[in-house]
């Protein structure tokens, strides 16, 4: 066997002879030619590791284009504007409108608040949009929104902003009512008369009514969402409003409320708490808790809010329709004034608590200052409003119902015109 030096010996003179060798030949005196190297064809080890090498399975490979803003232009989300169907996000975008955090409020008030009803009241509460003759819906449980931030509080409940939870992922906003607190009062028909009118009203300035459900203790309302909120808010807020914003509102509420009277629905209670705003700003009537639906046009029950009670429900008489044409001259005045006409302290009586029936003036007693200043139509128009608007209010603000301007007549009235968009110029025979 060869030993280990030996073996070191030959690779020695291997590596001596090949370096003799190659100097050999290039010292040598012969006629050759020299020998011109030729160029390798991989120059370093990195190509040839790249040739035969594994992949690196985490690169991914570069994109012949990269992505770029002006080919794929991203779609920035919007809040969709009012269309006459619920608001909803489409595809990956459903998550962008916000909602808002659930306060555990209906949880807190199934604690709290009554329990469930039986008998004729639990018959008459037991309303559901899935069976409704008309315009019947998909049927509808509380476990079918995502539930958001609160809106408010109602007579009877909250109001919550929601979204559902199948597609495409509707926004609405959600009333909540007690049923046991409705019966309480003594207004079972009256909610359900409330819901039977509005869920047939389609109208840009009637908040919409999309469907309907209950379950044991409550009704739950799924109500377009009005997203600039309480009208009452902001006129609190600012006093009072431009005339140009006060005109664009009243010709708003006049065309709503010619297009309810056409379907022989009087509203019975016009004020600015009952008025929300749209996500564009229009103007939505949204509560309908004392209107009826009236094809004789003759009502006896005297009901609303006293600042805009008109002079035949204060003594008892039979209305029409033309009560609400009373409430628009008192809303105009309230809009450019910052409060009603007839309003006194003694009749601070505006909020939120459940609704009662009007008592009937009895001249002969000490009753309210406000009814005796509204049969008398004891009101002054202050010199900061136009000439034009006064004109209005007079023409609604008439004792006498026969002789107040009609909607027709008021849509065409000359502080109307002035102010009115151009987009809007035919709206209202689109609408009748």
């Amino acid at each position: 066997m060869a030993s280990v030096t030996a073996i070191t010996r030959q690779i020695e003179t291997l590596d001596i002879s090949s370096g003799v060798k190659t100097a050999g030949n290039a010292s040598s005196g012969s006629s050759a030619r020299p020998l011109h190297a030729k160029p390798p064809s991989q120059p370093n080890a990195s190509k040839l590791l790249t040739k035969y090498a594994a992949p690196n399975p985490f690169l991914k490979a570069k994109p012949a284009h990269p992505p770029s803003s002006l080919r794929h232009p991203t779609q920035i989300p919007k809040p969709p504007a009012y269309s006459g169907t619920p608001h909803a996000t489409t595809g990956d975008t459903q998550t962008s409108f916000d909602i808002g955090l659930y306060d555990g409020g209906l949880e807190v008030d199934n604690e709290s608040r009554g329990g469930s009803v039986t008998g004729e009241a639990a018959e008459t509460l037991a309303l559901d949009s899935s069976i409704s003759g008309q315009y019947p819906t998909r049927e509808w449980h509380l476990r079918d929104f995502d539930l958001g931030r609160p809106l408010g509080k109602g007579k009877f409940g909250r109001v919550y902003m929601v979204r559902t939870k199948c597609a495409p992922k509707y926004i609405v906003a959600l009333k909540t009512l007690t049923k046991s607190e409705i019966v309480q009062f003594g207004v079972e028909k009256q909610i359900r008369r409330e819901i039977e009118i509005q869920q047939n009203l389609r109208h840009p300035n009637v908040l919409r009514l999309y469907g309907y459900f209950h379950d044991e203790t409550r009704v739950f309302l799924m109500l377009e969402f009005a997203g600039k909120g309480e009208l009452y808010r902001q006129l609190s807020k600012v006093g009072c409003f431009s005339e140009r914003r006060s005109s664009r509102y009243i010709y708003q509420m006049t065309d709503a409320l010619k297009y309810l009277h056409s379907k022989h629905v009087i509203h019975r209670d016009i004020k600015p708490e009952n008025l929300l705003l749209g996500l564009n700003g229009e103007l939505k009537i949204a509560d309908f808790g004392w209107s009826v639906h009236a094809p004789g046009n003759r009502r006896t029950t005297m009901c609303g809010t006293p600042d805009y009670l008109p002079p035949e429900m204060i003594e008892g008489k039979h209305h029409c329709e033309k009560v609400d044409h009373w409430a628009l001259g008192v809303l105009t005045y309230e809009f450019l004034v910052g409060s009603a006409p007839f309003a006194t302290p003694d009749n601070d009586q505006r909020s939120t608590s459940p609704p009662i029936l009007c008592p009937v003036l009895d001249p002969t007693e000490n009753t309210s200052e406000s009814y005796r200043k509204i049969l008398k139509l004891d009101y002054k128009v202050p010199n900061t409003v136009s000439i034009e608007a006064a004109d209005l209010i007079s023409k609604l603000l008439k004792s006498d119902p026969e002789k107040r301007i009609p909607l027709a007549d008021a849509l065409k009235h000359p502080w109307i015109l002035w102010y009115r968009p151009k987009a809007s110029v035919g709206q209202s025979e689109r609408t009748s």
